[in-house]
């Protein structure tokens, strides 16, 4: 079998993260959208990233972190990588003026709009990917690979840092992975934020929110009580019996909750 020569897009997050402990796929999508990086494409639509890609984007993040460049100025110095040939390994030592950092009064404007820009345009992305209404069927679908900070996820669901910060007072948000002192959030986090911000327009407060994060672990404790037969086997015919169990059970669950809530508020608004 011949050695696959490209990466996903998850292998070159893990390849970039050591140098660049805050990077996402969603910054990675962004800096495609914004044309300064070009990925091939699988049929199913797969990006492929080869070596000279990752190169690419390592100039690119290096250009950010230690010289603060705004995107219209990185990518007038990856023309000129172009012009010249392309990326290699060792192309940013290369580029001419890629180690001399520009008068800061020159391009802090153009940086912070740029920066301003970037951070809408992901969470616009980010937020495109997830779904607040997904069916039970779902459940066990693979992640989006959304990983949102807490000023992107906040910025994402369109809710202020305080009301996200309640949120995760009563335990509603949490957080998915922590890297130091910094905490990432994922697509589930994402769409609950975003039906809570719905449900605190009406006035209703995350502690009135509550009841549901203690119900979905009490059904989910009751779902693993059923489960926990075909867990305890390792084969990929049990786990998928378990995937089709747990799904029949969530729209079973789901169906429940919305007849009995419809019974219950046509008795109290008829009375």
């Amino acid at each position: 079998m011949a050695k696959r020569t490209h990466s996903s897009i998850g292998d070159v997050l893990n390849q970039l993260r050591d140098e660049f402990p805050d990077i996402t796929i969603s910054k990675i999508r962004f800096l495609e959208s914004q044309g300064l990086v070009d990925p091939e494409r699988t049929p199913s639509g797969y990006r492929k990233f080869y070596a000279a890609d990752v190169e690419r984007l390592r100039f690119i993040l290096r250009q950010q972190r230690e010289h603060f460049l705004p995107l219209k100025v990185i990518k007038e110095r990856l023309d000129e990588v172009d012009r010249d040939g392309g990326f290699t390994m060792n192309t940013a030592a290369e580029v001419p003026g890629a180690d001399r950092a520009p008068d800061p009064a020159t391009v802090d404007a153009l940086f912070e709009e740029t920066q301003r820009a970037a951070q809408t345009a992901e969470a616009q992305s980010a937020s495109a990917q997830v779904r607040d209404d997904d069916g039970p069927e779902d459940l066990n679908s693979a992640e989006s690979g959304v990983s949102l900070t807490r000023a992107e996820l906040a910025r994402a669901a369109n809710m202020t840092d305080e009301d996200l910060a309640r949120l995760e007072e009563y335990g509603l948000v949490l957080p998915s992975q922590s890297i130091g002192e910094r905490v990432l959030f994922d697509d589930d986090a994402l769409a609950i934020a975003r039906v809570c911000g719905a449900f605190m327009r009406h006035g209703i407060e995350p502690r009135h929110l509550r009841m549901y994060r203690a119900f979905a672990e009490r059904e989910a404790g009751l779902f693993e009580q059923v489960l926990l037969p075909y867990r305890r086997q390792r084969n990929p015919e049990a786990q998928a019996r378990t995937s089709e169990t747990l799904g029949e059970l969530a729209g079973l669950g789901r169906r429940l909750r919305t007849a009995v809530l419809r019974q219950t508020v046509r008795r109290t608004f008829n009375n």
